[in-house]
């Protein structure tokens, strides 16, 4: 193959990695909007439960595909993928008691945080180095989040909390992904992620079960399904593109989010938190800029998973 046709499939290639991140963060709004009509009716354990059924099947399958499922369990380092597993299944949980009370578009807002917070934690756990221009963007994108649950805007309640901390969280699972990823293979990774959640989220959430009616069965069918397709695009669009171009696009998902909410649940973000949501935007932007200057972007950490879509 000539260099120009190479270098015609891959722009091809691009193009459709970018197409997929799209439809997986149209995907990932749809998950959330039915996820929280669902936490109105029923306990957030038991949705969450419900809701990681569907992706645990999907990365066992996955990892089954490439080979025994013994191997897969055989890590380097497994009180780190423990750990893993668990903060996974907290943002999971934070995630769900948020969607609650926080209306859809400024809790994606909020989310929108926890790259920042990754470039902190990887000071400590990584020893990465980060220099004043990233910290910049950090404590400006940090800024844009106290905009939202300013006095008047967002109340600062129990779940403006829970969606915080269901960041920091996820952030903490990226960090140690990372880590973990120059030790074990992504199958390992994922087998150690779907297990843990799939034995936490149950023994909890049995506990918190309700009866359901038809329409509460039909939703939670509509939010396993499209956690499998949502990750399933996602991971597709990896193949086929970097991380570092991926990313950016992810950012879709508030526009997406705002919209969501005024059509579904008939809100609409008001202009002051839209400005401090676009602050937070712009400012993950920029690090993510940076980090792809540095070369320092990881790809399989920095796929998207329930709770931060």
């Amino acid at each position: 193959m000539t260099s120009n046709a190479q270098a015609n499939v891959a722009g091809d290639n691009v193009r459709l990695g970018i197409t997929l991140v799209l439809i997986s963060v149209v995907v990932f709004g749809i998950q959330d909007a039915v996820s929280k009509m669902l936490v109105q009716d029923y306990s957030p354990f038991q949705i969450s439960m419900m809701r990681y059924w569907g992706f645990a099947a999907f990365s066992l399958i996955l990892v089954m595909r490439q080979g025994p499922i013994g191997r897969a369990f055989s890590s380097r380092a497994p009180m780190l993928q423990i750990l893993r597993g668990v903060l996974l299944v907290g943002d999971i949980w934070l995630f769900a008691m948020a969607l609650q009370t926080v209306p859809l578009a400024e809790l994606q807002a909020i989310s929108l945080i926890y790259p920042l917070l990754v470039t902190l934690f990887a000071i400590p756990f990584l020893g990465e180095k980060v220099g004043p221009f990233r910290l910049g963007a950090v404590v400006v994108g940090f800024l844009g989040a106290m905009v939202i649950v300013r006095p008047g805007g967002l109340p600062l309640d129990a779940g403006a909390l829970y969606a915080v901390l269901s960041c920091s969280f996820y952030a903490f699972y990226i960090v140690l992904t990372r880590k973990v990823g120059k030790l074990d293979t992504t199958a390992t990774s994922m087998a150690y992620t779907g297990a843990v959640g799939l034995l936490m989220t149950s023994a909890v959430g049995i506990f918190h079960w309700s009866p359901m009616d038809w329409r509460g069965v039909g939703m939670v069918v509509v939010v396993a399904s499209t956690t499998c397709l949502a990750h399933g695009l996602m991971i597709k669009a990896l193949s086929l593109a970097p991380a570092s171009v991926l990313q950016p696009f992810s950012y879709f998902s508030l526009p997406w989010a705002i919209f969501l909410s005024y059509v579904i649940f008939n809100h609409l973000i008001d202009p002051l938190s839209f400005v401090g949501a676009a602050v937070i935007a712009a400012a993950g932007l920029v690090v993510m800029a940076r980090e792809r200057l540095r070369g320092s972007v990881s790809v399989a950490a920095e796929t998207p998973l329930p709770g931060k879509e």
